[in-house]
């Protein structure tokens, strides 16, 4: 599981925070709120708070094989119920964030991350702007989810309990959080150890 350090973090945000449109905005929104690719992508503007500080995640976009292609596509994209009962949640926005989605606000039911014929992004569309970005950035390669991963190994460090952090990754227990998305560090190894040190007074 690919967590970005945060020396990469810090030159990912960098390299979205530089010139910053509805793209490198759901991006910053996958970074710092932990959704994933498909829920990102099936946000509507009607799912954010009025003051845009709260984000309400009630579906997700997904690719699945085409039942009906008859020589056409073999795949199509559809809306779908986020994949459990915890996944449907409410999450706070970051409050630099918010300021940066004013500059986007759109009709409501429009999505977040509408195309010019008012359908939505694919995740696949999002992927390949996100490679493009971490080339930007010169980090070494990483996938769109290492995003989820490393806010939540952040929120970790920062101090924040885990049970907060479980519903706003929207996982069932707060076991799936520690056992997949949490990645110590060695300097937390190393601090833990400190710590432990003192307590016996050595």
């Amino acid at each position: 599981m690919r967590v970005l350090s945060p020396s990469e973090q810090l030159a990912l945000s960098g390299v979205l925070l530089e010139e910053t449109t509805i793209f490198e905005a759901a991006i910053l929104l996958c970074l710092y709120t932990g959704l994933r690719v498909g829920e990102v992508c099936g946000l509507r503007w009607q799912d954010f708070s009025p003051g845009l500080d709260v984000i309400s995640v009630r579906q997700t976009l997904r690719r699945v094989k085409n039942t009906d292609a008859d020589g056409g596509s073999k795949t199509k994209i559809i809306e779908d119920s986020p994949k459990s009962r915890s996944s449907v949640r409410e999450i706070p926005i970051p409050g630099f964030l918010t300021q940066i989605l004013r500059g986007f606000v759109g009709e409501k039911d429009k999505y977040f991350l509408s195309t010019p014929d008012s359908k939505p992004t694919e995740p696949r569309t999002m992927q390949n702007h996100f490679k493009r970005f971490v080339k930007m950035a010169g980090i070494p390669d990483a996938n769109f989810h290492s995003l989820r991963h490393t806010f939540s190994t952040r929120c970790i460090e920062a101090g924040v309990d885990v049970k907060s952090l479980s519903e706003m990754l929207g996982h069932a227990s707060v076991n799936i959080t520690l056992d997949r998305y949490v990645h110590s560090s060695f300097a937390q190894k190393r601090a833990g150890m400190n710590k432990l040190e003192q307590h016996f007074g050595m």
